[in-house]
């Protein structure tokens, strides 16, 4: 009996001892937004407006330090810059809702690349929007809405997966620089998505995956794009995260996607798409026609 009493004392103790995270109460439509630092307040209250961020949002400050923690190792220095100004909202949303990213005066990092190197670090089901009073990389907002995520959701994210999140990004915007953004973005997803589904077992079946798909999306990478690579996702299979989450997040992303194109918002969005193009034609056409 007392060394039950003893035992239960202990499992008690610890359960007090557990990281505030864990007591976290987060609800469907909270609002959390993360701040650069080195926003004046003048700007601070602009972001704020533009976001549209309830009075009773919690904020959270991003440095410039945890920038160059994060990013240090995968980017110089100089590109990282003194000072912390990206910005987001992080909106939690309904199970299986997938990730919606919106971006504005970011040049650096696209969407779809906050989105996948998002999905990596385990944030999932949320409306996120990310800008800045000028146009900036976009380095900081990563690190700050991975920071905001974990105090919202009472979900600690690991500090390795959180490196290899913001490696991601920067792995990802490199090759973009050479094969252009969505493609590079795409080839990313694609080749994750796939090793969600199948571990591969070795470097070799990793370089067999990425060179498959990049043929599939007419993308020619060189002999040192394809080693980076490789180093990436062998590394990225060797860290401990949820694949499974990380294949869902995918999933209903593309549902997301694929739903709206079939709505009749979607249709109608692709058919405006349609006679924008046909009129660009014509007005070609009609210019030649004139000349002869």
């Amino acid at each position: 009996m007392k060394k039950c009493f003893k035992l239960l004392l202990a499992v008690l103790i610890s359960l007090t001892m557990l990281p505030s995270l864990a007591s976290a109460d987060a609800a469907v439509g909270d609002v959390i937004v993360t701040l650069g630092e080195n926003l004046t307040q003048e700007q601070k209250t602009k972001l704020l407006n533009e976001m549209e961020v309830p009075q009773d949002a919690q904020e959270v400050t991003v440095s410039n330090a945890e920038e160059h923690e994060y990013l240090g190792d995968f980017i110089p220095k100089s590109q990282i810059g003194t000072k912390a100004i990206s910005s987001a909202s992080i909106t939690l949303g309904e199970k299986d809702s997938g990730l919606n990213i919106t971006t504005n005066n970011i040049n650096w990092v696209t969407d779809e690349m906050y989105t996948n190197a998002l999905i990596t670090a385990g944030v999932k089901d949320a409306k996120i929007y990310i800008t800045a009073p000028f146009e900036v990389s976009g380095t900081a907002a990563l690190t700050g809405i991975l920071k905001a995520y974990e105090v919202q959701s009472g979900e600690e994210i690991p500090e390795d997966v959180k490196k290899i999140a913001n490696e991601e990004m920067v792995e990802t915007s490199q090759l973009g620089d050479s094969v252009g953004k969505e493609k590079a973005a795409a080839l990313m997803a694609n080749v994750k998505e796939e090793i969600a589904k199948n571990t591969p077992e070795n470097k070799e079946e990793i370089k067999q995956i990425i060179e498959n798909n990049a043929n599939e999306l007419n993308i020619n990478l060189t002999t040192g794009e394809i080693n980076s690579l490789v180093n990436f996702f062998n590394k990225l299979t060797n860290i401990d995260i949820n694949w499974n989450q990380i294949e869902n997040q995918f999933n209903v992303t593309k549902e997301k996607v694929s739903d709206f194109l079939n709505s009749e918002e979607g249709q109608s969005f692709l058919q405006k798409l349609k006679e924008f193009f046909m009129s660009i034609i014509n007005a070609i056409r009609s210019f030649f026609a004139s000349l002869f």
